[in-house]
């Protein structure tokens, strides 16, 4: 597998990343359709109350379609309840299920503030790309964040 361009910013309620990073929810589902190669580098943005980069993960593969398909083909991998589904899905054209492998927890979360003071950092509503100096800012932001989190840095930074 050749070693993506770029990685990925993804904002989730702090229940969810909890059970991406425990192995208990695979597939996250949006309500766009969301692009990107397997491989990519997902780091998961945890929101209020928790605001931090809490881990990461890689994509898998994603499916695009309808969000009855998407349902269908991950309702037992997206930790969420057929209501909750619907409920999030309503008026939503498509959906995009991002089968996610390879969780990773890090060793300490990266908080909002630390990540403001090395520049400018707004936690996307859904999801956004990452360009190198956005995560060489992470780096600067994250020095006691732990091997993991410098060691996936360091690979894309470089890349």
């Amino acid at each position: 597998m050749s070693v993506p361009e770029r990685a990925m910013l993804l904002s989730v309620h702090p229940r969810f990343a909890t059970a991406i990073l425990a192995g208990t929810k695979t597939v996250e589902v949006r309500r766009q359709r969301v692009a990107a190669p397997p491989g990519t580098p997902v780091f998961l943005y945890a929101t209020s109350p928790t605001k931090a980069l809490v881990g990461m993960a890689r994509i898998a593969s994603i499916q695009v379609a309808s969000p009855r398909e998407v349902w269908s083909a991950n309702r037992r991998s997206v930790g969420i309840s057929r209501r909750e589904y619907d409920e999030y899905m309503s008026g939503a054209a498509q959906a995009s299920g991002l089968a996610l492998e390879d969780p990773v927890t890090f060793e300490e979360p990266v908080p909002i503030t630390a990540l403001r003071e090395s520049g400018s950092f707004h936690p996307p509503q859904s999801y956004r790309y990452l360009t190198g100096e956005d995560l060489r800012k992470v780096t600067v932001a994250a020095p006691g964040a732990g091997t993991v989190l410098h060691g996936a840095l360091r690979h894309l930074v470089s890349a």
